[in-house]
């Protein structure tokens, strides 16, 4: 069952009972190999690296999510970010938003580099700033939007045109927002990346990266690159995305709602320097969010007033209900240090020009009692005062 409506998507969108037993959900196919009648003869599946039941069962629910054709899963996001690579040859270049995941960042630099992939990191708040770095050489644009960690906001549908004169795909890194806020190829992305460990899978309990397209032959190279090199996601991570994606968009609404309200909270307290949040209306790219999104999403980014390490280290250490760790997109309030654990492979000065600074603090804003948050977040900074 397919709706226009998301909420029904979520739940129906590319799943239908189990024919052999009517289960509502997709079984756990927990095996490695199908049996086959004769040499060649099967029943659409041979093993569990090219084709696996739970994982065709996800991968259809993030098709239909993102308003796509095709989906496909991996081991981690990072996975799915290296699928994209790998449809490039030596020679080619790659234009990125300067304020990007670290493990992205890495991936690109201290892998592919010196593969002979040359990248040009840029903000994306100005187009022309961006066409100007096209090339004849130019095959992919990569965007974040919005951005990790600095929550800038990227025009999806005009980084689309330059692509498009370019000859060139664009991938968009849908994380933050989810398919629920954000929908990117109904604005002209070729390929929507997301790190389904995240918000997708929403209960921090497994690791699985997403890409969804809409062009058929472009699917066919991601598909064989995904049985090529292997970096699928196991059956069992494949049903907890599955379950994680049927309550996205009632979690996303609450997430939205707790987030609005400390981002107002924290932009008053004495010891905050700053706050960066799209529903602000003078963040930079608040119209264009307001544009292209559902909601301003669930992450706040904010400085203490000294912008020093010392007392980020010290505000975040002493939270209560925030959980100081990696990741975001939890059911689960966390907390991050960027400069020292999301961002640290990136070098200090490129890192602190994008605005990733020793002050910066990373709020994944989770879905507890907003009181409860507000006033950890209180007891916290005051520590400052």
């Amino acid at each position: 069952m397919d709706s226009e409506h998301f909420g029904t998507r979520a739940i129906h969108g590319g799943q239908h009972p189990d024919p052999s037993t009517g289960a509502v959900m997709p079984p756990i196919y927990q095996t490695s190999t199908y049996a086959q009648s004769a040499p060649g003869v099967h029943q659409g599946y041979e093993y569990s690296r090219t084709q696996n039941p739970t994982r065709h069962a996800l991968e259809r629910a993030l098709a239909s999510i993102e308003g796509g054709t095709h989906g496909l899963a991996f081991g981690s996001g990072l996975a799915a970010v290296d699928a994209c690579m790998k449809l490039l040859a030596p020679g080619d270049e790659v234009i990125s938003t300067n304020d990007l995941y670290g493990g992205t960042y890495r991936q690109f630099v201290k892998v592919y580099e010196k593969y002979g992939l040359k990248f040009h990191f840029t903000p994306m708040g100005s187009v022309e700033a961006v066409r100007a770095l096209v090339t004849p050489k130019t095959k992919m644009i990569w965007v974040e939007t919005p951005t990790n960690p600095m929550l800038n906001i990227v025009d999806i549908a005009a980084m689309s045109r330059i692509a498009k004169e370019a000859g060139a795909w664009l991938v968009v890194d849908n994380t933050f927002a989810t398919p629920y806020l954000q929908q990117p190829i109904s604005l002209g992305a070729d390929i929507v990346l997301h790190s389904a460990t995240k918000y997708l899978g929403g209960h921090s309990d497994l690791v699985l990266g997403a890409l969804v397209v809409h062009e058929a032959s472009l699917a066919e190279k991601l598909y064989f690159i995904q049985n090529a090199t292997g970096a699928v996601c196991g059956p069992m991570d494949s049903f907890l995305a599955l379950r994680g994606i049927k309550t996205l968009h009632v979690r996303m609404d609450r997430h939205m709602e707790n987030a609005a309200e400390l981002a107002d909270f924290l932009k008053g307290h004495p010891a905050v320097g700053s706050v960066v949040y799209p529903g602000f209306e003078d963040h930079p790219g608040h119209a264009i969010a307001r544009a292209q999104m559902r909601g301003f999403g669930g992450m706040i980014s904010f400085r203490v007033k000294s912008d020093s390490f010392a007392d980020a280290s010290k505000v975040v250490s002493a939270m209560k209900v925030f959980t100081l760790a990696e990741s975001l997109g939890g059911v689960e309030s966390l907390s991050g240090h960027p400069a020292s654990m999301t961002h640290a492979s990136i070098p200090k000065e490129q890192r602190e020009a994008s605005g990733v600074t020793d002050g910066l603090i990373r709020l994944s804003v989770g879905i507890e009692d907003v009181r409860d948050l507000k006033a950890d977040l209180d007891a916290a900074l005051s520590l400052l005062l």
